[in-house]
């Protein structure tokens, strides 16, 4: 077997070159990539900014009916 990444001849049931290093095959296992996208905290800092806008909101509509001249 030829190795494919520096091209020397190695043994055909060898697990790595034995002048490179390289693998090979490919790994059994790869490991966990972590999905992209929001994190948790990202969203709940969303939440609480909305949340506290509306209460904002509500407290501007009613204390403008209720003023006395």
């Amino acid at each position: 077997m030829i190795c494919t990444n520096c091209g020397t001849e190695i043994a055909d049931k060898a697990l790595i070159c034995y002048r490179c290093g390289a693998a090979t095959t490919d790994a059994k296992y790869q490991p966990y990539v972590k999905p992209k996208g929001r994190s948790t905290s990202t969203i709940v800092m969303i939440v609480i900014a909305i949340a506290v806008l509306v209460l904002l909101a509500l407290f501007l509509l009613n204390s403008s009916g209720t003023q006395a001249l």
